[in-house]
Parts: C-alpha cells; structure tokens; sequence
C-alpha cells in the first residue's frame, strides 16, 4: 500500500515537471484530478457540461458563497457568477494556476491584442475590464477578490471593488493575463483553446428559398397559425402561408391580390417608401394594425406635418436648400392606424386610413429609420428613426454627411432617436396642441423624459444614426437589440436601454468620430455617457470586393431547427460579405457577445433553387431583413427572394446537437468520416476502483505526444 501511494508521488511529481516545461494548455481540476464527464442533467447553478472538474456538491457551494456575495445589480452578479463557475471549467488547474500558487480567483483574460484590432475584439479579449465596468461601484460582500489581493489587506476591504483599486488598470493589472500558446485565461465562459474547434461557433448557416418576392417586413399573424404578413418598399403587403419545414413545399401568397395596396400613398425611392409594419398586441380582437411609410407632399395633400428642422431645435430650413432634388421636409415620415373586419372570416382590411398616428417633415432624403415595432412586456408602440441624413447634393457641402445639424444627440429632436408610443389612450387635439406632440397618441409617463426633463417626451433612447432593423429577443424580452447603421468605418448592434444615449455622432460605433462641418454645434465626449456596442465588424473586416453597405439587424434564434444555432443573435451585411454574422452571449445575461461570419449555404433540397445547379452558394443579392414566424423559425429577406434556416445537415454543416435523420445523399456527396475518438475517453467512466494514478499516466501519454517526449 505504502509503495503503492510511493509511485503514486512520483508520478504525480513527474506530471507536474511537464507541466513546467510542456508549452500547451492541457485539462486539470485545481485538485490536480482529471476532469470527468457529467451526467446528462448537468450542474443546477454552474452550467458548465460534458468535461467538468465539480459534482453535484460542490456546485451547490458554489450556489451558496454566490448568494453570500448579496450582488443587486444584474449584470455585475451575472459575470461574477461566472467567476465563480470557473472552478468546474476542465482548464481550472491552469485558470487558479495551482502549479505556481493557489488563487481565490481565476486568471481573468486582459486585452493583449494588437493595436490596429476592433474595438469589438477589445471587449472580448477583455473580460476583466468589463468586470471593472459592471462591478467596480456595486456592493460585494464576501468578495472573492478581498482574499486573492497582494496588494491590498484584507483588513478594511469595502465591499466595493472600488474601495481598494482606483482604475480598472490597476485592478486588472493584479488579476488580469493573457490567453497564449503556453496559458490560458477566463473570459466568461469554458476555456476553447486556440486551433481547436470552436464549438460555440456554428459551422454555417444552411438556406432554404421559398419564394422569389423581395419584402422589407415580416410579421406572424397573432392567431398563432402558419400565416405571416409581408410588405414590401413599394407599398404592398401581403397575408401569406409559410409551408411547414421539410415539406418541400413553396411560399403561400397571391401577389396579384395584396391584403392591402399603399403605393398611391408611398412616395418609394432607394432610402424612402413602406418602412414598418405592426399589429396590435390585441389584433385578434380588435383588428389594428399599424404602418410606417414616407410620403411625398408635393404628389399627396395628404402628406403634412410639422418639419423636424425647426427653431426648437436650432434649425432653419431656409438654409439647407434642396437634397437629391427634393426640398427640405418634402419628404415625410408617417405612421398610419388601418383596421380589419374581424368578423369576416379572412379579416378583410378596410383600406382607409382609420388615424394618422404621426406625421414629421424630414430635412433630408436618406436616414429615416422607419421600423415600427410593439414592445412584448409594455404593449407601447417602438418608433425607429434616424438622423435625417442626405444623399448628398444639399448646401451644405457633401450633403449632411456626419449628421451636422447634431439631431441625433439634440435632446429636443425626435431624428437619431427610438420612440416610444402609447397608441391606446389616444389624446384630444387641444391635448395634442397643447403639449407638441407630433399626431394621435400620448406619451408613456415611464418615458426618461420623467427623470430627464431636457429630453423630447417621446424619446426612448438617443445616438442613433439609422437604426435598421431591431428585435425583441422572444425568450427574453428584455432584451431589445438594434443595428446602427455606420459612416465610413463601423457597424454596430447595441442592446437599447431606457434613457440610453450610443454614442452617433460623437462616437460611430466604439470610435471617437469628427465631423467634417458643424452648422448645429457639437457635443464633447467628456458631457456624455455612451453606450457602447455589443457587436458589431470594422468595414476593412470583410472580404469582399464590395466592401461593406450597411449591417442589416436580425434576432436571436430560438427554434431548434438548428439546435447549433440556438440563443446566438444573428446579423448581416446588406451586401451579404462573407456570410452571416452570429453573436454569442458568454456568460448568459452579461452583455458580453463574441461574433463571428459564418458560412451560408443553399439546401440541395430546396423548394427553390437557390441559385445555379453547380453551386452550393445562394444568390442571396441585398440582405434587407429578418424575419420570425409563430414557430419561432428564422428567415432571410432578401432582394432575390425570401429564405428560411434549414437543419444544418441539409448543408453538410457540421452540428453535433442536431439528431440527423437518415436520409440518401446524393452521389457526388464524400462518405462520411469516421467517428473520431475522444482524449478524453481514460476519465471518460470512472468505476469504483478509479483512482489518481489513471488520469496521471494518461497526463503523461498525452504530454509525451504534445511536447514531443
């Protein structure tokens, strides 16, 4: 027996000398035991699966010294749960670096990325700056950080972060490190060495083509069927069946007869037309259903409203002149109520407007926004506007290129701004003169104007410069993403808050920007408090001959069609360059994303082909749009057709939650590779008899290969 534990030790002293001298990260528990794989319930608290280094127990401790901590803010408890949940990641041994000296907490990563990387790559390479961010001012009892300092005593620590680190330099500067080819380091989520497979990244996105129209909005009909409405820039929409998935069958839709024809009313250019389509979260009932569209005032009397440049706002219009042919506020944004018959049994649309919601002028041609959208939890009605930005052409020289009147940052303008609308308690006209509003609605008495009385009472949110295409997460409500459209170098995705201000057009994106004229004043960096995104890609990123057009904003992915694809934000490029972004949130509820382009690829099987025969590659054309339907499937709305996600495997994209069923492949297609074989398989089932000795000399087999002993 003595003997036994005798070669036990030396081994295990063995082990650790390579440890020292071996130059790649290998998986250990921090005590110095191999990982073993968890049962298919997982850890309650830490969701850490497959490959873990903590049972049942000490998850549960885990969940214990988490609530000790009595962290109120959301996001900071959010990421130091993750902290904590770092000792069952299969790399902890080398995370607390229990060769060296035993840690409280794990090696958090810290930006060592080169200095032509995004600012998108910085936040999220790193991880222990944005902890700072979130956690620095929030109260932490119990700290984990009071016991690893060397620093600082642990004697009259403050339960804030704060109190015992002035900067997040100095704080990262003692728990902070790098992720290299001879350590590793958390940065929110499971340790994935670098040239290995990347398991959060999905392979590729496989396409199905459906139909061949080019819509601009898709909404799922309220009644939970199979029916969605489609709009496209013109003015049409139409009421549309989506075939089941597999079915092999087309689009459902009769573009001879459209549910409702607006063109004589839509005044349709390539930034202007039918921009946004709702209905009401009580459709069912009552039939309402809401559409924003710009009009023309010259061609409909129809079209007036008060013009957005106006002295409230330090703007005179006399002194724009004409943009892309066009006279200032010409060219209006409306938002139009129409009702159905609910008592016929299609919901036959009554085609007169029944009220105009809102009505402004617009002082340029290009930027207006124009999503309409009901927020799931409150039921007000989200407008999404832009700076108002021209084409070029106006007196200005350039155009309005770099939104130079500041609107987006004017607390008083409703352009570059969210909205946020009650459409249900519908004032009086003397109410709407009396207080300014802009048509048929009143104002959320929530709305930051409440705390913030320099605001527009209509505003929700500010710094936008065109807002394309927002979303509310369907599992999360919360969780209310927007894409901003960027100027010359950066596009953006930003989770939209109340009272929130990102940054356009002091920032375009995480970038300090410098407008090239400035008729309607500036605004310094230091007097504002950006927000900055989540996601988002450098123009010089893609690879494409086309560079970038614009981002295109989508969803999260909630069916389990492809289950590789599930809970990730997808986003894209108008010109579609090198695939369809896809953003993973690590830890969940953090705020903290990494994104990456995937591939797509056209289903061989689909109802329409996508493209030539010989290719794999859909001929997507613009990326305008995404959609969602009521069975949660996600689509693609493009200028050459509409697309739905498909199984993977319908692609050959690699997905190993999908359960695949058989089906024949075509002949060209390669067999199959062999099953591979695990590294992991030694631990893999641990029997009564297991003991430290196995996982020691399987260490020593796999270290002798990788350091070549």
């Amino acid at each position: 027996m003595r003997g036994s534990l005798a070669m036990k030790m030396v081994l295990l002293s063995l082990l650790l000398s390579l440890l020292v001298h071996c130059s790649a990260s290998y998986p250990l528990c921090t005590d110095l035991r191999a990982p073993f794989n968890a049962d298919n319930a997982g850890l309650a608290f830490c969701r850490y699966n497959g490959s873990i280094c903590c049972n049942s127990s000490q998850d549960l401790q885990l969940q214990k010294q988490f609530k000790a901590m009595n962290v109120s803010d959301p996001g900071c408890a959010s990421l130091l749960k993750s902290v904590l949940c770092a000792r069952c990641d299969p790399f902890s041994g080398e995370l607390y670096q229990v060769e060296q000296a035993p840690r409280a907490v794990p090696v958090l990563c810290n930006s060592s990325v080169s200095a032509n990387s995004t600012r998108s790559q910085l936040y999220i390479l790193d991880f222990c700056s944005n902890l700072w961010d979130k956690c620095h001012n929030t109260s932490i009892l119990n700290s984990p950080f009071a016991f690893e300092s060397k620093a600082k005593t642990t004697a009259g620590f403050g339960s804030r972060i704060s109190d015992s680190w002035s900067s997040a330099a100095e704080f990262c500067n003692e728990f902070g490190g790098a992720s290299d080819n001879t350590s590793v380091c958390f940065s929110g989520g499971p340790v994935k060495l670098a040239g290995a497979e990347n398991s959060s990244t999905p392979s590729g996105v496989c396409l199905e083509k459906l139909g061949n129209g080019s819509y601009l909005n898709m909404v799922a009909h309220s009644d939970g069927s199979n029916r969605v409405f489609l709009s496209n820039q013109p003015g049409k929409i139409w009421l549309a069946t989506i075939p089941k998935q597999g079915s092999g069958e087309i689009l459902g839709i009769n573009e001879s007869s459209p549910f409702l024809d607006l063109t004589d009313e839509v005044h349709f250019e390539s930034e202007l037309g039918m921009m946004g389509l709702a209905l009401h979260p009580n459709y069912q009932n009552n039939g309402r259903f809401f559409v924003s569209f710009n009009c023309d005032k010259v061609k409909w009397p129809e079209c007036s409203g008060r013009c957005s440049c106006n002295s409230d706002v330090g703007c005179d219009p006399s002194k724009i002149g004409p943009d892309n042919g066009a006279n200032p506020c010409q060219y209006h944004s409306v938002i139009s109520e129409f009702t159905t018959n609910q008592s016929s049994p299609s919901g036959t649309v009554i085609p007169k407007e029944v009220r105009r919601i809102f009505t402004m002028g617009l002082p340029f041609s290009a930027h207006h926004g124009g999503q309409i959208l009901f927020g799931p939890k409150d039921g007000y009605l989200y407008f999404m506007m832009g700076d108002g930005g021209s084409i070029g052409g106006g007196s200005i020289a350039g155009g309005s290129i770099g939104d130079p009147y500041n609107f987006s940052q004017n607390r008083k303008s409703l352009l570059g701004k969210i909205m946020r609308l009650d459409v249900d308690n519908l004032p009086n006209s003397t109410m709407i003169s009396k207080s300014g509003l802009w048509g048929n609605y009143s104002v959320p008495e929530d709305n930051p104007f409440s705390v913030d009385k320099e605001l527009a009472s209509e505003i929700w949110a500010l710094g936008f410069r065109n807002p394309w295409r927002c979303s509310f997460d369907l599992e999360r409500p919360s969780y209310f993403l927007c894409a901003d459209v960027g100027q010359d170098l950066y596009e953006e995705v930003n989770i939209v808050t109340k009272g929130g201000n990102y940054g356009w057009r002091v920032y375009e994106g995480p970038i300090l920007y410098h407008p090239p004229q400035n008729p309607g004043g500036n605004t310094s960096a230091s007097s504002i408090k950006p927000i900055f995104p989540v996601m988002g890609y450098n123009h010089s990123q893609l690879q494409n001959p086309q560079g970038s057009a614009s981002i295109t904003g989508g969803y999260f992915y909630r069916s389990m069609v492809d289950p590789c694809l599930y809970g990730r934000y997808m986003y894209a490029d108008l010109y579609g360059s090198g695939g369809i972004w896809v953003g993973t949130e690590n830890p969940e509820n953090s705020g903290n994303f990494t994104s990456a382009q995937v591939p797509y690829g056209c289903a061989k099987d689909s109802p329409i082909q996508c493209g030539a025969e010989d290719e794999s590659l859909p001929a997507l054309g613009a990326i305008f749009s995404f959609g969602q339907d009521n069975s949660k499937d996600t689509f693609v709305l493009t200028s050459s057709g509409l697309y739905r996600i498909v199984s993977p495997s319908r692609c050959n994209f690699a997905c190993s939650k999908e359960t695949v069923t058989p089906r024949s492949p075509p002949a060209s297609n390669p067999p199959p590779p062999p099953p591979s074989t695990s590294m992991a398989m030694p631990w893999r089932h641990r029997g009564p008899g297991f003991s430290l000795l196995s996982p020691v000399i399987s260490y020593i087999f796999l270290f002798g290969m990788c350091c070549n002993l």
